[in-house]
């Protein structure tokens, strides 16, 4: 009875999406008030409607109910409970439930705002809104139904429906399939439904710049109502993708943290253009311009969380991430074309009215040095989506499969990047309006100066990588340029407001946090940095086969292996485990303990690494075969990975600074 209301639930949802969706056409139509409210009431129910339905999943797949074909394909009894009940989100049709509830979730939050001083925007935020929210309820309803139950007919059949056919009795399997092995750790707590967060948060900026260009509203009130929307969904966006790497670099046992995996890059896709926007709005609410590129960006957001998903849930690609081969692949593709298409109409519409008063006047203004910021974020797009696109049209037209690897984006996107952080480091120094490459260069002179220092010492006591040096130069400029600034800005308010320095640093983040929380964001991203340079350029490897007590070099450790032994694990594991003690020179620094799990139900091995991390280096050991015979030995592979931890603690301190930045400011928080 759980999966039949599970379904229904379901399906009155999408009904009543679809009566939201409507309803708030005709009342805007017929400029009915009582009707628009009747649609805005209908959208509020999609929630708890949708909880219940995700409730009673969750309830099948941590009670083992085998006779619902999700359960079975997703879970197994061997997994813990939380693995069980994050499995909703770890198969296709448990995940487009939770992307559904999710967006009903924020969509009734925007619903019970205030309305009164927009309230010719909440039909049509309510139209876009609603659309998207029953896409994906059609989806599930049609196509990937979760509550889909095993019947056996005489014959000895399975089929699977969600009421019982006739001639046909209840099967139920002893044991489900269970989740992929890669999939079982704690990473699925937290990873997708980050990524889920950022993709589905995008959905309301989206919709509020639609219902701005339906109601010619050419004003940034749009982007003042979405800025904590975007701000969040960016946030959760990037955790996404740095949780991905840290699950990829302590569970796929391959050394490193991103592959550019098709799949990995369908994410960092919208990324790219949601950095862009956050950047651009502020020009949009400083000084008026970019309205139409802030349109455009935003609608590019949108058009890529989709076609994100589609990639993913469509089966046209061949990756660690992405589900089975699945029908709703057409579906995707109509809605990715309808939408955008509607879109790009409707600004093309609307581009004569949203021309800026204001025009750029020096290419080393502020506003010009956002807009190059920019266009290097969309080339480093053009290059992802070239690289994705690709093998798919190369397979389409010439039946050739063609693998676009991590060299082609490397040598692509580098560049770019090195550009985009020149422009950090030289963007908080222009003004607005006017500047010059001479007054740049007068307050850039002293961090430059610092930076080639720090280089200069780099270069006599690290590495003469001319590489590594051009990227630890532009790291150290932009961190000495946001240490100068805000080494300014405090020092001027102790001035004027007689305060200690400690005091003035607390008030400059109260007074504008978005900047201050802005400037930390980048300061985390040079750490990140750091840490990238040092896996890309000085990641040393070494593989041997060794004998008990014998030993292995690299980077200045040796690595002796001591003992291995195999015993029975959680979840039905058959670890075998290998001990290595660890020696840099003679002196001892502990133990590493490599493994190898197997799975039996799935018939699949899982390389964990031992790891001994240090802001210096990480030391990375894979236990890659092993013998039952000791004469045998083990094989060990064994990576250096210098620096790599940076990129970790780069990701905590980003963290911090997008929560101050997004935290509501007292003098602007009536207006929000």
């Amino acid at each position: 009875m759980l999966a039949e209301l599970g379904f229904g639930v379901l399906v009155l949802t999408f009904f009543l999406t679809l009566y939201s969706f409507t309803a708030a056409l005709y009342g805007e139509w017929k400029r009915s008030e009582a009707v628009v409210e009747s649609a805005r009431r209908a959208m509020l129910l999609t929630w708890p409607l949708l909880t219940l339905s995700a409730l009673a999943l969750i309830y099948l797949l941590v009670n083992n109910a085998y006779q619902v074909s999700f359960v079975y394909e997703v879970t197994s009894r061997s997994m813990p409970a939380y693995l069980k009940a994050t499995a909703l989100w770890g198969g296709q049709a448990g995940s487009l439930v939770f992307w559904a509830w999710l967006m009903s979730a924020f969509t009734s939050l925007v619903a019970l705002r205030k309305w009164e001083r927009d309230r010719e925007l909440l039909p049509w935020v309510l139209v876009v809104a609603a659309f998207t929210l029953a896409f994906f309820l059609s989806l599930i309803v049609f196509f990937e139904n979760p509550f889909l139950r095993y019947w056996q007919t005489a014959g000895g059949n399975v089929l699977r429906a969600v009421f019982q056919p006739a001639n046909t009795l209840p099967f139920i399997p002893s044991d489900g399939r269970g989740l992929n092995p890669l999939l079982r750790h704690p990473g699925m707590v937290i990873h997708p439904p980050m990524l889920y967060l950022g993709f589905v948060s995008f959905v309301i900026p989206y919709a509020f710049a639609m219902a701005a260009l339906i109601t010619n509203r050419s004003d940034d009130r749009w982007i003042r109502l979405t800025r904590r929307w975007t701000l969040w969904a960016w946030l959760f966006l990037s955790l996404g993708l740095v949780l991905g790497g840290r699950w990829a670099y302590d569970v796929l046992g391959w050394g490193g943290y991103w592959a550019w995996d098709p799949v990995e890059i369908a994410a960092f896709m919208p990324w790219l253009t949601g950095t862009a926007f956050l950047h651009s709005v502020m020009i949009q609410e400083k000084r008026g311009m970019f309205k139409q590129w802030n349109m455009l960006l935003i609608i590019l957001t949108y058009a890529l969380v989709i076609f994100g998903t589609f990639l993913t849930r469509s089966g046209v690609l061949s990756s660690v991430h992405a589900f089975a081969q699945s029908a709703i692949g057409p579906m995707f593709f109509g809605f990715i074309a309808l939408t955008s298409f509607f879109s790009v109409g409707l600004l093309i519409y609307r581009w004569g009215s949203l021309k800026a008063d204001v025009e750029i006047k020096s290419l080393f203004s502020r506003e010009a040095l956002f807009l190059f910021n920019n266009l290097l974020f969309m080339s480093v797009l053009v290059v992802c989506f070239w690289g994705v696109l690709f093998p798919l049209l190369s397979e389409l037209f010439t039946n050739q499969k063609v693998t676009v690897g991590p060299p082609f984006y490397e040598r692509a996107t580098a560049p770019l990047f090195a550009a985009l952080m020149l422009l950090m480091g030289a963007a908080p120094l222009s003004a607005w309006g006017t500047a010059s490459a001479r007054t740049i260069g007068r307050a850039l002179w002293k961090p430059a100066l610092a930076a080639l220092f720090v280089t200069a010492v780099l270069f006599f006591t690290y590495t003469r990588h001319p590489i590594a040096l051009i990227g630890f130069f532009l790291i150290a400029l932009v961190l000495f340029v946001t240490f100068y600034e805000f080494w300014r800005a405090a020092r001027a308010r102790t001035k004027a407001h007689a305060e200690n320095i400690l005091l003035a640093f607390w008030n400059l983040f109260g007074r504008n946090r978005r900047r201050y929380g802005g400037y930390v964001i980048h300061i985390s991203m040079m750490l990140m940095a750091v840490g990238i340079l040092g896996i890309e350029l000085f990641q040393r490897e070494t593989q041997g086969t060794l004998a008990l007590q014998q030993s292995l070099v690299l980077g200045g450790y040796r690595l002796e292996y001591r003992d291995i032994a195999r015993f029975p694990g959680p979840d039905s594991r058959e670890v075998t485990r290998a001990v290595v003690d660890v020696y840099q020179g003679e002196r001892y620094l502990g133990q590493l303990y490599p493994r190898i799990d197997y799975y039996p139900e799935a018939q699949q091995n899982m390389t964990i690494p031992g790891q001994r991390p240090t802001l210096r280096d990480d030391l990375y050991v894979l236990l890659v075969d092993w013998k039952p015979a000791s004469s045998s030995g083990a094989t060990f592979k064994v990576y250096v990975n210098p620096l790599v931890n940076w990129l970790w603690l780069g990701s905590l301190i980003f963290l911090a600074g997008i929560l101050i930045a997004a935290w509501p400011e007292r003098e602007r928080s009536a207006e929000q």
